[in-house]
Order: C-alpha cells, then sequence, then structure tokens
C-alpha cells in the first residue's frame, strides 16, 4: 500500500450507478484509513457527500511487456467520512497527506476542496493469477499501521 499512490475510486451517482475516478491517497498509519482529498467540481465529491458508501482499490503498476492479469491488487468497501475542516481528525488528515504530497500545500486551504477518510469495511486481495481471497478488516488495518 505504501508504494502505491493512486487508486481507484468508485461512488455511487444520484441515479445508482458507480462512478469510478483515479484518486491519489495518503494512509493515516494511526487510524489505519486511506486519506483522500477531493474538490466539489468532481462528481465523486457530492456523491460522497450524499453516499457515503464506496469502493476503493489500490493495484500494483503495470510492467510493459508483462502480463496484466496477475497484477497484485485489493480491493476495498469503504465508509467516506468527511472530517469537518478545522476538527482533530482534519488536521490528522490533512499532516498525513501533506506527508506523502507536500506538493498540494497550496491546495488544503481551498474551501471547495474536502478530505474524506476512508473506513475500510471490507476486503479482497488478489496476489496473482487466480489467487484471491477476503482478508479481515483487521489485517487491513494492520497494514495499514504499517510505515
Amino acid at each position: 500500500m505504501a508504494r502505491q499512490r493512486t487508486g481507484a475510486l468508485a461512488s455511487l451517482s444520484n441515479h445508482g450507478w458507480p462512478w469510478l475516478a483515479m484518486t491519489p491517497f495518503a494512509i493515516d498509519t494511526e487510524a489505519g484509513q486511506f486519506i483522500i482529498h477531493i474538490s466539489e467540481l468532481a462528481a465523486h465529491t457530492r456523491y460522497l457527500l450524499q453516499r457515503p458508501q464506496a469502493s476503493f482499490m489500490v493495484c500494483t503498476s503495470e510492467t510493459p511487456g508483462e502480463p496484466v492479469h496477475a497484477l497484485p491488487r485489493a480491493s476495498f468497501q469503504v465508509g467516506a467520512i468527511h472530517p469537518e475542516r478545522g476538527s482533530a481528525s482534519w488536521a490528522t488528515a490533512r499532516d498525513c497527506y501533506l506527508q506523502r504530497f507536500p506538493d498540494v500545500a497550496f491546495m488544503v486551504d481551498f474551501t471547495d476542496f474536502h478530505f474524506f477518510r476512508l473506513g475500510v469495511q471490507r476486503a479482497r486481495l488478489v496476489t496473482g493469477f487466480g489467487a484471491a481471497k477476503t482478508i479481515s478488516v483487521e489485517q487491513v488495518r494492520q497494514w495499514l499501521q504499517q510505515p
């Protein structure tokens, strides 16, 4: 998880359809949660504010010329928590995000950008072709809590 910096976030649209977006993420190792920072201009921000149930997938990057069907990946069903701006939870999310992405420090004060904490509810891990298994939420939290 620490090597990848982007994931695929799927939220539910107002019509009940999945809406998928590439999303940079940080990890709050204390809470064992993913942290995302997204703009109100993006549809998925509005959708998460209305319906916090979402999916998030992190996948190993492709290697040119290598098969892609066995890429290790993890899929998560998450509950998106929207911390109140200025709260301790928001400040921790900001600190975690800026530690990973210091180049976007100028954006954290934009009021149309929001932090969300993605709390894992269920998880599925694929470690290779035909090697998929459900993993416990506790195991995911332990992974996320490793620096």
